[in-house]
């Protein structure tokens, strides 16, 4: 099935657990899982907790780390559950709570996971929606007024900076993997301090911002639309790709939708660069030697 068609049919195959877990919950998101584990991180603590419940999710290359986070949360008495994403034969599927589907889209049937297990199907549920509506906007037979395919011809040839108010991380982390994963075109996120690398970021060498694009991510506060003013004097353009209708203000729901969003369009700048969306031959090869015992000089 290609990328296009899985995107398509993402909203609402969330298939997982649905119950609630004994709170408080400790998260520990390792390898593909961590993103998902950023994207929920209002719902529960990143940390081991001594009480509760403790959430480790991982991919099969990730897998002794979570062996050793799970063992140390055994030890304070709390109840372990495992979560993997991936390939079934790669995991101890008797260890497991829930083993979602691997790949780049597993960061929605993780978070939905969470989602539950935290206590917050109604956010859930709303990004279900949020999901759909945004699917029939920029699925492939729409062909006029498109905002996924609008967006990836803006970012065709460029490699744009990310950026994101305070305590929207996950948003920069998102659409770097995304647009680098899916669409092969590197980006550079902002994260820290913005305002004091970007104010110097150009002042030696100005041609270096021509053809440059700014994307922030979610919405323009203050700090970013100072952002938006040194950068409209040093590159060529600053654009907002916001939350979508009905997440006005981002949260859990708001924050998965916008990474759809960063999906879509990352599928159609791949389409666009004339590349396979697909996780290239690279990727493939690293995860297999992180995996086994295959020497680092072997990888060509």
């Amino acid at each position: 099935m290609s990328v296009l068609d899985q995107l398509t049919r993402l909203p609402g195959s969330y298939q997982g657990p649905d119950r609630l877990q004994t709170m408080p919950i400790g998260l520990l998101g390792l390898g593909e899982a961590s993103l998902a584990a950023r994207i929920c991180e209002d719902f529960a603590q990143a940390t081991l907790t001594r009480s509760g419940t403790q959430i480790v999710l991982n991919s099969p290359e990730t897998q002794a780390a979570a062996d050793d986070f799970a063992a140390l949360a055994e030890v304070n008495g709390v109840n372990v559950l495992r979560v993997g994403a991936g390939e079934g034969r790669r995991f101890d599927l008797d260890t497991l709570a829930y083993l979602a589907p691997g790949g780049v889209l597993s960061t929605y049937h993780l978070a939905q996971y969470l989602a539950h297990a935290t206590g917050h199907g109604e956010e859930a549920r709303q990004a279900e929606t949020l999901l759909s509506e945004l699917r029939d906007r920029c699925a492939p037979e729409v062909e006029e007024g498109n905002p996924a395919r609008a967006l990836a011809w803006s970012l065709w040839g460029r490699s744009p900076l990310l950026l994101a108010p305070v305590g929207e991380g996950a948003l920069t982390q998102a659409w770097q993997g995304l647009l680098a994963r899916v669409g092969k075109v590197l980006s550079i996120a902002v994260e820290h301090q913005p305002l004091y690398t970007l104010t110097g970021a150009f002042e030696a060498h100005h041609e270096r911002g021509d053809g440059r694009l700014a994307l922030i991510l979610g919405e323009e506060d203050a700090e970013m639309r100072l952002c938006r003013e040194v950068l409209e004097t040093r590159i060529d353009e600053v654009a907002l790709v916001g939350y979508p209708s009905g997440a006005e203000g981002g949260g859990y729901a708001g924050t998965l939708a916008l990474w759809y969003f960063g999906a879509w369009v990352a599928a159609y700048l791949s389409e666009r660069e004339g590349a396979n969306p697909e996780d290239s031959p690279a990727l493939t090869q690293v995860l297999a030697t992180l995996m086994s015992d295959v020497p680092d000089d072997e990888l060509n």
